[in-house]
């Protein structure tokens, strides 16, 4: 009975790969939450550990079917990066005096290939992205701040 319960060592790659997913999506989505925008740490979190479960499941099936059929696993990745392309567009809203959401676009689709990477097994890029990612949107909301404040000066 207890053997529909056992665990082969790929799957406890894929389940350290998904909680990996989880961590760093969720990093990136905490710092979008402490700015109190649109798309915060739960949306990060799903992106991110969407992205990776696709790709394990891309894989894994390219290893399952190559010999037998045409299979691209390529083919769910352009997927994944087109249906994050739909839930970014969402996210983008078009206000007479400025353009919003157009960060968190880009966050969500660097969170997409940040999960991406993990699925294809590439920890110590996945990481180092999530750490770029992360100090990139700290250093440039202080350059935007300054810009800002320029711009108020010039007038």
């Amino acid at each position: 009975m207890w053997e529909i319960f056992k665990v082969e060592f790929y799957q406890w790659q894929t389940i350290l790969q998904l909680v990996l997913a989880i961590v760093l999506g969720g990093l990136i989505g905490l710092e979008r939450e402490y700015r109190q925008r649109a798309a915060g740490i739960k949306t990060y979190t799903l992106v991110c550990l969407a992205a990776a479960l696709f790709t394990v499941l891309s894989r894994e099936a390219f290893d399952i079917f190559w010999i037998r059929t045409a299979f691209d696993p390529s083919r769910i990745i352009s997927s994944i990066l087109i249906g994050i392309g739909f839930i970014g567009a969402g996210v983008i809203f078009k206000r007479p005096e400025k353009i919003e959401g157009i960060t968190t676009a880009a966050g969500l689709w660097i969170t997409t290939a940040i999960g991406i990477s993990i699925g294809c097994g590439w920890y110590v890029i996945s990481i180092l992205a999530t750490i770029l990612v992360i100090i990139l949107l700290f250093i440039l909301r202080r350059v935007d701040i300054w810009f800002d404040r320029f711009d108020r000066k010039r007038e």
